[in-house]
């Protein structure tokens, strides 16, 4: 009886039309916390409550499921992404009216919007992606700071006295110059300093093409990178290795020798049963 729960369990969690449905509920979630954020009336207050514990119910119920149906059970919780959801609806279990804990528990429910990411595999290798690439990246976010402080450092001793508001001091000088990295406004603080020194758009233009254009580029490149390598390995885990390959071949070719030999023996077998049958018929005919 459990073997059959199990592979009806099974069955259902790899269909198509849970998984949709899965992610419906997961919208209407979505939907739900952001109308709390508007002045509802007292019956669309009342909807919200029931709708939240429905969600709440059927989470614990789909989490069930991807529990039972695993075939073992220590694997579960080696994927992140089960102990998140796990997590998330754990702590979604909590009351949270006039609770201590009351604040902890609204926004664990915001993070309920966050479950489509494990539920869509497209959305999960995006987010392996940016993991994988963080290492990556670092160095990349090194040199920038680098160019960074450099830059915000003749900012400040040059601009200081043109406009002390956004070239005070390094750190302000660095808020200022990420402003013009992602082109906010960056000609007005440019057409500003060059009244004085005309010559400094030479120190905006070689600002944003290190940062805004060379190293965004190579951000990019790295990441799209480490995407290309993640869709790879997801294509490729369902396909055998060449080891297996190889393995079931041998295997393939025992069973072929083993079921030679038997042929063999049978036709041996029969050989030497008609040679019998002929030489007791031969002596049945002899006279005596």
């Amino acid at each position: 009886m459990f073997d059959n729960m199990h592979a009806a369990l099974v069955r259902l969690r790899h269909n198509k039309a849970f998984e949709f449905f899965v992610i419906a509920v997961i919208i209407i979630s979505a939907l739900e916390i952001g109308a709390k954020t508007y002045d509802l009336s007292d019956t669309a207050l009342s909807i919200t409550h029931y709708l939240d514990v429905f969600i709440t119910v059927f989470f614990l119920i789909e989490i069930l499921i991807r529990f039972i149906a695993e075939e073992k059970k220590r694997d579960f919780f080696k994927s992140a992404w089960n102990v998140f959801d796990t997590a998330v609806v754990v702590i979604s279990l909590i009351p949270i009216n006039e609770s201590e804990m009351a604040l902890l528990a609204r926004l664990i429910r915001i993070f309920r919007v966050l479950r489509m990411i494990s539920i869509v595999p497209e959305l999960r290798v995006l987010i392996n992606s940016l993991m994988v690439a963080l290492p990556r990246l670092g160095y990349v976010v090194l040199l920038m700071f680098i160019i960074f402080y450099i830059y915000a450092a003749i900012g400040s001793f040059l601009f200081n006295d043109i406009n002390p508001v956004l070239w005070g001091n390094i750190a302000i000088s660095m808020l200022t110059l990420f402003r013009v990295m992602t082109f906010e406004d960056w000609t007005d603080i440019q057409y500003e300093t060059m009244d004085v020194y005309p010559m400094s758009w030479l120190f905006y233009m070689t600002f944003i093409f290190f940062t805004a254009f060379a190293f965004l580029n190579m951000v990019i490149g790295i990441v799209v990178g480490v995407m290309e390598e993640e869709h790879s390995k997801e294509r490729n885990q369902g396909q055998p290795s060449l080891a297996d390959i190889q393995a079931q071949i041998a295997q393939l070719s025992a069973q072929l020798e083993r079921m030679q030999g038997a042929d063999s023996a049978t036709h041996h077998t029969e050989g030497a049963n008609q040679q019998k049958n002929l030489d007791t018929s031969k002596d049945a005919k002899q006279p005596k």
